[in-house]
């Protein structure tokens, strides 16, 4: 069960790190994962996180109540992840109430692009989007933000403004293009479910066709590291995506052959991944049901091992503890070594006393 804990940060890191010794000390991959180790790791980063949550950027605020919301069900979360809805209400209402400003999509497409930086990953994104200069508009940003206000039972400003410029738009080409797959799998998928919940489109049988064309079984072989990391963080996102991101468990039998896969490949895995993919793979499992499968033990025993106590997360690859930018990859680990009996929709916030006054003025509750 998911317990909430508040520990003092001295003794959450010296609990954590006497975990962490008893794992290496018997090896971490072969390692039986006790309940205890799984409580102390995650409550020291729990701890580090919570107390420095309101310094984090909204978005990584939302985030984090988010998920936690879902885990819990406690209603504390509920107005960190009311920062969340005002900054996606906010944008919602500048781009959706904008579409048919002559040349606004066509600016906004660009601005879209340029952030994505310049870094290797940046370019390979770039170049594939080349022959859908628009397609990031559509998905990364009316898609993101309308099925984020959706999620909550809520509907944005301009909303069908948005769905019908969605509606008109194919993004089929776009979304089983191979270099995009190559390029952002896991997004792509995202997208696709979010086409569907929107009713916008429904791309989810032949976004699966093309991924499993760009990315057969017998290719594995040939597949470097970035690519192998690529296609796992889709597949994990299959599975994510058809639970409206933990708010329900997922059909096992549907995700077979991706949950196969990952028994069948759970050594490369290890070797190859990041701890965010790692987490993510232990965490497809909790949402088929499945909570008690050698490769949950597995990834939980990965992730622990992976936890610096000196700083009571897991740091980046590169060894980067900041706490902005490793919110993601350490709510994970809270997820995958605490997983809860019961998931929980929402939040809805016009239901829960403590944020039904509070909602944006852009918003309306769905029928």
């Amino acid at each position: 069960m998911f317990k909430l804990t508040h520990l003092p940060k001295s003794i959450g890191a010296i609990a954590a790190a006497t975990a962490l010794s008893l794992l290496l000390g018997s090896g971490y991959a072969s390692a039986e994962v006790k309940a205890n180790d799984l409580e102390q790791v995650r409550d020291g980063i729990q701890q580090s996180l919570e107390s420095h949550l309101y310094q984090l950027p909204p978005r990584v605020q939302g985030h984090y109540g988010i998920r936690l919301y879902r885990m819990t069900g406690d209603t504390q979360y509920a107005n960190s992840a009311l920062v969340d809805l005002y900054a996606v209400v906010d944008s919602q209402a500048y781009y959706a109430c904008q579409l048919d400003k002559p040349g606004f999509i066509e600016q906004e497409a660009k601005a879209a692009i340029a952030v994505l930086g310049k870094g290797p990953r940046a370019k390979a994104r770039k170049k594939a989007l080349k022959p859908f200069p628009e397609f990031l508009f559509y998905t990364d940003v009316l898609l993101r933000f309308s099925s984020r206000i959706d999620e909550f039972g809520l509907t944005g400003p301009c909303h069908e403004k948005l769905t019908k410029a969605l509606k008109n738009t194919d993004l089929k080409p776009g979304l089983t293009d191979k270099a995009m797959i190559e390029a952002w799998a896991a997004q792509l998928i995202n997208y696709v479910y979010w086409a569907k919940q929107l009713g916008v489109g429904d791309y989810i049988e032949e976004y699966k066709t093309a991924f499993n064309e760009v990315y057969p079984d017998s290719r594995d072989k040939k597949l470097n590291k970035k690519q192998f990391r690529n296609k796992i963080y889709g597949m994990t996102h299959f599975i994510f995506a058809a639970s409206e991101y933990y708010q329900h468990q997922v059909d096992k039998q549907t995700f077979a052959w991706i949950l196969d896969y990952f028994d069948a490949n759970i050594d490369r895995i290890l070797a190859d991944a990041t701890d965010d993919i790692i987490a993510e793979v232990g965490i497809s499992f909790h949402l088929a049901g499945l909570s008690n499968h050698p490769v949950v033990k597995k990834t939980q025993a990965h992730i622990i091992n992976a936890y610096d106590p000196k700083v009571a997360t897991i740091p980046s690859p590169r060894g980067n503890p900041d706490l902005a930018l490793g919110e993601h990859r350490n709510v994970l680990a809270m997820m995958l070594l605490n997983w809860p009996e019961t998931l929980h929709q929402g939040p809805y916030f016009h239901k829960l006393k403590a944020t039904k006054k509070y909602l944006p003025k852009q918003v309306s509750i769905k029928p």
